[in-house]
């Protein structure tokens, strides 16, 4: 993309993620996003054919912001199950400060079709690079390794969305999120 067309795609994302603060997922409407973001209506589709693949793209961008932050700031704890149970839980934190958009980004990325696979697998590969930064490894993960970051990944957005519909609370996230880590320490490769 050009210069232009980046800074373009950044006001729509920045449109549709302050919509979706204020009401949700029904908030997004494509046409009060191209407004917002002072873009033409079929420009809009141009970058993000239908509301789902714009509000992903917007998870990812959230994601993506997020994976810079805690580069700027790693956690700390000694055990590497310990650092990704604390990373998801701080990214946990940082969606429930802004429920309505966690909703309709949750909301979105359950309803994607195929059509939304590659922003669908971006999200998910920024998720896992998140877990493998936490997880600090000094060698590459082994299958094993990864299909724990594959259950952790699938249980931290489980979690979300049983948070998101009120059928868990915090504490119940947390304790499933530090006992879904603890798979870290079951595939590390023997010394």
């Amino acid at each position: 993309m050009t210069e232009r067309q980046e800074a373009r795609r950044r006001r729509i994302l920045q449109a549709c993620a302050q919509l979706a603060r204020r009401g949700g997922f029904d908030a997004v409407q494509m046409r009060e996003v191209a407004e917002s973001s002072q873009v033409a209506l079929g420009t809009l589709y141009r970058y993000f054919p239908s509301k789902v693949h714009l509000l992903v793209a917007t998870m990812q961008d959230q994601l993506q912001h997020m994976h810079e932050t805690l580069h700027k700031r790693p956690p700390q704890e000694p055990e590497a199950a310990a650092r990704v149970a604390e990373t998801l839980m701080r990214a946990f934190r940082a969606l429930q400060r802004e429920p309505q958009l966690a909703d309709a980004m949750v909301r979105a990325l359950n309803f994607a079709d195929r059509s939304v696979s590659p922003e669908v697998d971006t999200v998910s590969r920024l998720t896992t690079a998140i877990i493998l930064d936490a997880m600090g490894l000094e060698e590459p993960p082994t299958p094993e390794q990864l299909s724990a970051v594959r259950v952790i990944e699938h249980t931290w957005h489980s979690a979300l969305i049983t948070w998101l519909s009120g059928r868990a609370s915090i504490a119940q996230v947390k304790i499933d999120i530090e006992t879904v880590c603890r798979l870290i320490q079951v595939t590390a490769p023997e010394e």
